[in-house]
């Protein structure tokens, strides 16, 4: 059983009439967004889909000492429901859909590529645009195929070469359908795990690699979240140029950019590694970024860094599912960072909170689309606020115990329930104004 009814937008309406927090952060009142700002919400395929066999995620969901808290399984069965979710999105005022492509079931061994598989992202874009949404595309969301990953994924050169056919393949079914896109989600995340994460996670990470490779029996296996980050680097970047290379060529005419995860960092104290911190989780993307048509913005918090390197948040500080503070102006704060780096249009492909109040994601979203009120006040060119996520969905290494969607799923019986939070936004975005 799926589906969402009257009943539960009544519901969450009703919540959020109750909830008094419907204020507008720390916006200057009354401000209209352009004609042409796309209100979203977004997902990946591997962490909604379901079933994704192929995959090195999945692979590394079923080793016996895995980095995931547990496998995704059937996930949000969004492969099935995507127009039913798509429908709902739209119900609720949002004009734009992020998804990306699994490259693990469009060519499921080298070389060999599903034309089923290709037609069905092609019929998920076909959705959007019969609901009056408009497709944002995100070409790799971290998941490869298992032959790729075996191959030595991002670690060898050949890379290149492999994710540019791989994108001139599914351009040429899907790009005429498409409104913006994104050669990768967060290539970047591995270096600045290093900065969030404790030594033996990240270890356990490395150990993940070198059970999956004798898993395979190949001698390197490699995933994009786990590689090294030393020799991922310039691969990733250099496939990020060729890959933009080959979607612009087209079919289709659309911005084609790029996501890093920002956070707001801030300076503590004398001495701090914030520039250090900045230099080596962002530089080498934000400088990719300015020969493409626009940055991807994806932040959910703050840091505060000091000689030492990240500084825990004070006792007593509210603090998100994750243990980052709870900081929507860090949004605001990113924005203008991307912009000051690369001089590039401000897509905000991914921005929300995980926590359980969903109250508290209400006020979340207040005061981050304030924080982009005021971005768009003082002439930056943001063109996009697209929450994370529309789904309750697989979290990667916490699997299914955190709640960052706009929308609860039972995962037994994959009913839909909206939040207050979906329907504030929706609100924000039926009126474009705020």
């Amino acid at each position: 059983m799926s589906g969402i009814d009257r009943r539960s937008l009544m519901a969450a309406s009703g919540a959020l009439l109750a909830a008094n927090s419907a204020k507008a952060g720390t916006a200057k009142a009354g401000y209209s967004f352009p004609n042409d700002f796309l209100w979203g919400a977004a997902t990946s395929g591997h962490q909604v889909e379901g079933n994704n066999v192929n995959s090195d995620m999945w692979l590394l969901e079923h080793l016996k000492v895995s980095p995931f808290k547990e496998p995704s399984r059937d996930a949000d069965d969004h492969y099935h429901l995507f127009e039913q979710d798509i429908a709902m999105l739209a119900k609720l005022g949002l004009n734009s859909f992020r998804f990306s492509l699994e490259w693990a079931r469009i060519e499921p061994a080298r070389g060999e590529f599903s034309a089923a598989e290709m037609n069905h992202y092609v019929q998920v874009s076909q959705a959007c645009l019969k609901h009056g949404v408009k497709p944002v595309l995100t070409y790799n969301h971290y998941a490869v195929p298992v032959w790729f990953a075996a191959n030595g994924g991002f670690e060898k050169p050949e890379a290149v070469d492999l994710f540019a056919r791989f994108c001139e393949y599914t351009t040429k079914a899907i790009g005429p359908y498409v409104a913006v896109a994104a050669t990768f989600n967060e290539p970047q995340l591995g270096v600045l795990l290093r900065w969030m994460l404790p030594g033996f996670v990240i270890a356990g990470m490395e150990q993940a690699m070198t059970d999956a490779a004798k898993l395979t029996a190949t001698p390197l296996f490699s995933s994009i979240q786990f590689g090294n980050l030393e020799r991922m680097q310039p691969i990733l970047i250099a496939a990020h140029h060729k890959a933009y290379e080959v979607i612009k060529s087209g079919p289709g005419d659309f911005p084609v950019g790029v996501t890093i995860a920002l956070h707001d960092d801030q300076a503590v104290g004398d001495n701090s590694r914030r520039d250090e911190k900045r230099a080596q989780c962002y530089g080498p993307w934000l400088e990719a970024a300015r020969s493409c048509d626009f940055i991807g913005v994806q932040n959910y918090s703050r840091a505060r860094i000091d000689a030492k390197g990240t500084v825990h948040p004070d006792p007593g500080a509210e603090l998100n599912q994750n243990g980052e503070e709870f900081w929507p102006e860090a949004l605001e704060a990113s924005i203008r960072y991307a912009w000051e780096q690369t001089g590039k249009p401000v897509y905000v492909t991914e921005n929300g909170v995980s926590i359980a109040d969903d109250s508290r994601r209400v006020e979340f979203i207040n005061r981050a689309v304030a924080g982009v009120a005021n971005c768009l006040r003082d002439g930056l060119p943001v063109r996009s606020y697209i929450h994370w996520s529309l789904l309750d969905n697989f979290n990667w290494v916490s699997g299914y115990a955190k709640q960052i969607g706009l929308v609860a799923v039972d995962r037994t019986t994959q009913q839909r329930t909206l939040k207050p939070s979906a329907v504030r936004l929706g609100q924000i975005a039926k009126a474009n104004r705020i």
